[in-house]
C-alpha cells in the first residue's frame, strides 16, 4: 500500500472528512483492520487568510510549496490538497515537489464523464466559481462545460462558507437557498452540480435534492485510495 499525502487543514472539518473517507475506504477494499497509510500535514487556516486579506499571492503559493514538501518529506507518495480553491497554486506546488499531485479538478471531471455528462453547474469560492483554474480546466482538459450562479448568488454561497461552514455552522435556511441557486443553475442547462468547496458536502447531501451532485472531497478521497491500492 502506498502512503497518501494529505495537505489539510482548509478547514479541519473537511479535512476530517477526508481522513474518515479514506481509511473507510481501505476498509471496505481490503477487509480484517486495515487502514490507510497517511503523512498530513494541517495548516493553520488563519495564516492563509492572512496572506490573502494583505493581497500577497506570492507569499500564499510560497505557503503552499512549503507544506506541501512537508507532506512528501513525511514519506508521501501522492499529495491531495484537502480543499478545492487553493488547486489555483496546483500547478507551481506540482512542479516543486517529486510526488504525483492528485488534482480535485480530474478526479471530479472523470466522475462526470462516467455519468456522461458535459454541461455542470459549479459551487464554491467565489474564487472558484469566478478565476478560470477550475473552470479551463474542465473545460480544455476534459470538454466539459461549467455555469456558475449570478453575482449576487456567488456573493451568498462566498458568505455561507466563510462565516457559516468554516465555522462549523451546518443553517438549513441557508442550505435550502443553495438548493434554489442549484436548481436555478439546471434550468438554465447543468446537468448535475459540483459541489466545489469542501465545506458544502457537510450541508448538503444528494439526500437533498434529485439534482445529481459531485461530491468533491469524497471523489478526491476515493481518487487518493485507488492511488495507494493501485
Amino acid at each position: 500500500m502506498k502512503t497518501i499525502g494529505l495537505l489539510g487543514g482548509m478547514t479541519w472539518e473537511s479535512t476530517h472528512e477526508y481522513y474518515r473517507i479514506i481509511n473507510q475506504q481501505v476498509n471496505k477494499r481490503l477487509g480484517k483492520h486495515h487502514a490507510a497509510q497517511i503523512a498530513m500535514t494541517s495548516i493553520n487556516i488563519q495564516e492563509m487568510e492572512d496572506f490573502i486579506n494583505k493581497g500577497d499571492f506570492a507569499g500564499l503559493t510560497e505557503f503552499f510549496i512549503k507544506n506541501a514538501k512537508k507532506v512528501e518529506a513525511a514519506g508521501a507518495d501522492c499529495l491531495l490538497i484537502c480543499a478545492n480553491t487553493p488547486h489555483m497554486f496546483a500547478d507551481v506546488i506540482q512542479q516543486s515537489i517529486a510526488i504525483p499531485l492528485i488534482h480535485i479538478t480530474d478526479a471530479t471531471a472523470e466522475h462526470i464523464k462516467v455519468k456522461g455528462l458535459s454541461k455542470i453547474g459549479l459551487l464554491g469560492t467565489t474564487a472558484t466559481m469566478e478565476q478560470g483554474f477550475y473552470k479551463v480546466r474542465l473545460k480544455n482538459k476534459h470538454a466539459i462545460e461549467s455555469l456558475i450562479p449570478e453575482e449576487e448568488e456567488r456573493n451568498f454561497i462566498q458568505k455561507v462558507i466563510v462565516n457559516e461552514l468554516f465555522a462549523g455552522v451546518m443553517n438549513p435556511v441557508s442550505r435550502n437557498k443553495i438548493i434554489s441557486i442549484m436548481q436555478s443553475l439546471t434550468s438554465k442547462g447543468a446537468q448535475g452540480i459540483i459541489l466545489g468547496c469542501t465545506e458544502i458536502p457537510l450541508l448538503i447531501k444528494q439526500t437533498d435534492t434529485d439534482i445529481i451532485l459531485f461530491d468533491t472531497s469524497e471523489i478526491h478521497a476515493c481518487a487518493a485510495v485507488d492511488f495507494a491500492l493501485s
